[in-house]
């Protein structure tokens, strides 16, 4: 049921990816998936690049190489992380949004499609037993240097997936009774 899926939907992070390889019909499952999201004025925004193989390990060294280069007090735990998380990795999809050229709508109309492109392919993964988490480090904003990024194209994140053993931590929530105003 699908309430029972998005309450299953966690956050698997490299760390606890096997070597398990994933299948290239599961990506592109779970892209189709993404290509199902909502997006006002049919602008579908998203965009994905899908690193796999020594595309992983390229961009595990760009992303420490440009902290390198861009912190003034490093930490060599981070750099160490920024090359090893694409490594454990079995995918890594680059979420990028393509700005409507027209902009016929307001930006964040189109990250957040983009976004719901990524809820859509998050319960993919749930559902088919693949962790998955999205990490926008504040070196995505370079991106465009490591891909080929066309006009009005950003990338918002990565979205690292990979198989995982055991059993993911049980989350909670508040009661949505906190968050919620009736009015009539």
């Amino acid at each position: 049921m699908i309430f029972d899926l998005i309450k299953k939907r966690r956050s698997v992070f490299p760390a606890q990816y096997n070597d398990r390889p994933i299948a290239k019909s599961d990506i592109e499952k779970i892209l189709e998936a993404a290509n199902w999201a909502p997006t006002h004025k049919k602008t579908e925004p998203w965009r994905f690049k899908v690193l796999m193989g020594e595309s992983k390990e390229k961009l595990g060294l760009f992303l420490s190489y440009k902290y390198l280069e861009t912190e003034t007090r490093p930490k060599q735990v981070k750099t160490k992380k920024l090359i090893e998380n694409p490594k454990r990795a079995g995918a890594i999809i680059a979420i990028c949004m393509q700005r409507d050229p027209l902009e016929s709508l307001p930006d964040w109309e189109e990250v957040a499609a983009t976004a719901m492109a990524v809820q859509n392919m998050w319960l993919c993964c749930t559902e088919m037993g693949i962790g998955c988490y999205w990490s926008s480090p504040g070196l995505i904003k370079y991106m465009g240097e490591f891909f080929e990024l066309n006009d009005g194209e950003v990338c918002l994140g990565f979205f690292y997936m990979g198989h995982y053993d055991g059993e993911v931590d049980q989350q909670t929530r508040r009661p949505i009774g906190e968050k919620v105003d009736w009015m009539e």
